[in-house]
């Protein structure tokens, strides 16, 4: 598994994998080709079918520019590449014509971009492959007598905790600024706002309805500056940005846990993450939104289990029933906007990671369904989804409003 800031990206919304992993592979490329006369760009399958909603030529066209040079971008929707659904190939040409470079990448999930042809870059891999699933993460942990964030640190250092400071700082900041924002969001769709006006209703409600209302606003509200264009963290994409900080900053808030605390749960919920990563999927358009708002909701509910003081057992379940409860759900934007469902999704899957950390606590930690099966039948639920349910917008919701 590689490090976790692999997994934390920060950046600018509405989509990791069409927004933030073409700008990459952009930059890359420029690296590469900085004297081409002409450049294209071709975009593939997922990439071509939602680009337009999720703002990838504005973002490619945005690099382009920032080097005072032009795009021509062309799209192939119904026509994908062998590694991975989002595919990016940049071309190069000189005065006469002759293509002077060409580069395919792959934008996986999480803002990560394959370049094709590349080995794995080994040096990224920091931890063992032994360690390279939960049981035996487990295993490791109950034998020391460590947690899970103390595993993360062994590996990471201490240093990855400046890092997770900042992640947390850029997921508070996007909670209050959508809890202020108002108005429409771009794109078409016409959808208001809603986070401001649920915070402000829910601050009326008492007892468990309120506790529940107010988690719901804090997610939209991150959500909802994601599909504006704000700046986010990737946990573990964009699509489904709002579900951690969401119940982080509603526990932190309101149980008056310290910012310490908060750093080892966002450590915990960033290695439930990268197990998914490298042994199933977090792209929608490889496996569905289960590999988005499904992996997001695993995080948060085994962060809050660890934070209510949950044992390494129970934390795993917690996860489990994230991603168990998730199974088999859509990626379909309606007009390839990240706005319906996801946003609501964001709210929804905040919800459910506390039902399951009360869930989970209730018992203890013994359960049937291990995490790591939960990601293969994920993995395997996700192969078997019909192409226009993974981010295509060409069936399921989308279809409303096509």
């Amino acid at each position: 598994m590689e490090s976790l800031r692999e997994l934390y990206r920060i950046g600018y919304g509405p989509s990791s994998s069409h927004t933030m992993g073409p700008r990459f592979a952009t930059e890359h490329f420029l690296g590469l080709c900085p004297e081409a006369d002409r450049y294209e760009a071709c975009l593939y399958g997922s990439l071509a079918a939602t680009g337009k909603g999720h703002l990838t030529d504005k973002a490619i066209r945005e690099i382009f520019a920032q080097a005072e040079k032009q795009v021509e971008i062309i799209w192939y929707p119904d026509e994908e590449k062998p590694f991975h659904p989002n595919a990016l190939s940049l071309k190069g040409y000189d005065s006469q014509g002759e293509t002077v470079a060409e580069q395919t990448y792959y934008s996986t999930g999480g803002g990560r971009v394959v370049v094709e042809g590349e080995i794995e870059d080994e040096k990224k891999r920091l931890y063992p492959q032994e360690y390279g699933t939960m049981a035996k993460i487990l295993a490791y942990c109950a034998e020391e007598g460590l947690q899970l964030w103390e595993f993360v640190l062994q590996f990471e250092g201490n240093e990855i905790l400046d890092y997770i400071s900042e992640v947390w700082t850029v997921m508070c900041e996007a909670v209050e600024a959508g809890i202020n924002a108002e108005g429409v969001l771009p794109g078409g769709l016409k959808l208001a706002r809603k986070a401001s006006q649920y915070n402000s209703k829910a601050g009326d409600f008492t007892g468990p309805l309120g506790n529940t209302a107010i988690a719901i606003s804090y997610a939209l509200a991150v959500s909802e500056e994601n599909a504006g264009g704000g700046r986010i963290v990737t946990a573990p994409t964009c699509g489904s940005c709002g579900v951690l900080p969401g119940v982080l900053y509603y526990l932190a808030k309101h149980y008056k846990i310290s910012k310490v605390k908060i750093l080892r749960a966002l450590l915990t919920a960033g290695l439930i993450g990268n197990l998914v990563k490298a042994n199933g999927s977090i792209s929608g358009a490889e496996v569905g939104c289960q590999g988005e708002v499904g992996v997001a909701c695993a995080m948060a509910s085994g962060a809050a289990t660890q934070l209510l003081g949950g044992t390494i057992h129970q934390i795993e379940y917690a996860a489990e029933m994230g991603l168990e409860h998730h199974l088999g759900l859509t990626c379909d934007p309606m007009r390839g906007l990240v706005q319906i469902p996801c946003i609501e999704r964001n709210a929804l899957g905040a919800m459910r990671s506390i039902d399951h950390c009360t869930y989970a606590l209730l018992g203890d930690g013994r359960h049937k369904v291990s995490f790591d099966s939960i990601v293969e039948v994920m993995m395997e639920t996700g192969q078997a989804l019909p192409s226009l349910y993974r981010e295509t917008s060409k069936g399921g919701l989308a279809k409303v409003l096509a």
